[in-house]
């Protein structure tokens, strides 16, 4: 979605500013490198990726040293691949990985001490190796290789996610391309939500216009009606939705690696007393919250404005965790801050211009069984906040109504 004519994302800041704040927070944390396995952090520094698939394989990894050098060692031919289409990186650092496939492959085929031999060398080309280098994570025996082999291993996923809670204006465009495809998504959900239609058919409608519209990863969609709103199962069924039952939904895709959590909440052809009160104070208290942030705000006092667990009839904050609930979106679905009852009464952090995070309330209807869910992306400007997520919210939204 780039043209010639109008400046939308310009790709090469991107990957600076991306790689500026990797080095920043590198410096700050005392690291002479950073060794990260989680995708999202491979390509938050080398701006490569190779799809969905390799999520869970633990089979890439990323070398970015203070010295400035940056090693990508990718899965088999995918480096080779790299070496042509990718000229900010240099050839002679698009390396094949050495891989396990998470232990498939037989311990005894020395796999993880030569791709630890192949770190160690780099860092020594880069001056860094008695340094400390950063970890995020990986399998248990490359963290014992890498000690084996006398590296200084640290806490790396912090550092990273020091670097990446603060989005440049090209994260934030991505971030509303990828709310603005959500949109549409839920425009064609609200026409097609009737009596008879199954949870599975609306994840398949979203997941087809998602991808039609340039998604480069739909991660997951939750669909919840009835009496599966209350508890709050997070997933989906093959349920079918039958008249005057609430629905709730939520989108998380990505739109070149940057991601969307997304709730709308329907009501299908007409709605109770019970739906719409539980409706107007999940409302009020996002509204709240939304109404209370900007830069110098502490995570805390944005918790303290929703209720309790108990206050939702359920037992603890660990049990209400998520329902009541903020978090940082980016090339991740939670970065920072994180807003929680659980975690932010002890350990609150100071909300900062250029933060993006989604906010979702989450209230019981007092029939029993349904349940409101409404979610808001926000950007933190310097006194308030943008909101990315359009589609209608303000009141519950009622699908063919009769």
């Amino acid at each position: 979605m780039n043209v010639d004519f109008e400046e939308r994302v310009d790709f090469a800041r991107l990957r600076a500013y991306r790689l500026d704040r990797a080095k920043r927070a590198m410096e700050d944390a005392g690291l002479g490198a950073l060794l990260v396995f989680d995708n999202n952090n491979i390509r938050y520094l080398t701006s490569i990726a190779i799809g969905e698939w390799t999520r869970d394989k633990l089979c890439r990894y990323a070398l970015y040293t203070r010295t400035g050098e940056l090693v990508l060692w990718d899965f088999g031919s995918a480096a080779v691949h790299h070496r042509l289409y990718c000229p900010w990186l240099k050839p002679e650092n698009s390396i094949a990985s050495y891989t396990t496939m998470r232990g498939a492959a037989p311990p005894a085929s020395g796999l993880t001490a030569k791709a630890v031999a192949e770190i160690k060398d780099r860092l020594n080309d880069a001056g860094v190796a008695g340094e400390p280098i950063g970890v995020d994570f990986a399998e248990v025996p490359t963290f014992f290789e890498l000690q084996k082999q006398g590296l200084d291993i640290r806490d790396g996923q912090q550092v990273m996610l020091d670097a990446r809670e603060i989005k440049s204006r090209d994260e934030i465009t991505l971030l509303a391309t990828a709310a603005a495809m959500v949109d549409g998504t839920y425009t064609d959900i609200a026409a097609a939500l009737r009596p008879g239609i199954r949870e599975n058919e609306i994840v398949a409608l979203a997941n087809k216009r998602l991808y039609d519209m340039g998604s480069d990863d739909v991660e997951s969609i939750n669909a919840v009606s009835g009496e599966r709103c209350n508890p709050h199962p997070h997933n989906f069924s093959d349920r079918m939705i039958r008249p005057g039952e609430q629905a709730f939904f939520d989108i998380m895709h990505s739109y070149n690696g940057y991601r969307t959590c997304y709730y709308r909440c329907f009501v299908v052809g007409r709605a109770t007393q019970s739906q719409r009160d539980a409706y107007t104070k999940a409302r009020e208290w996002i509204d709240a919250a939304i109404e209370m942030i900007k830069p110098g705000v502490s995570t805390d006092q944005v918790a303290r404005a929703w209720p309790t667990a108990q206050e939702i009839g359920l037992a603890d904050e660990k049990t209400a965790f998520g329902l009541l609930f903020g978090h940082g979106l980016g090339l991740a679905l939670h970065e920072r801050p994180i807003i929680s009852r659980l975690t932010s009464l002890d350990a609150p952090m100071e909300i900062k211009e250029g933060m993006v995070f989604a906010l979702e309330t989450y209230c019981p209807a007092t029939d029993g069984r349904s349940a409101a869910r409404i979610e808001e992306e926000v950007v933190v400007g310097p006194t308030g906040v943008d909101i990315l997520t359009k589609f209608p919210a303000q009141e519950l939204y009622v699908t063919n109504p009769y």
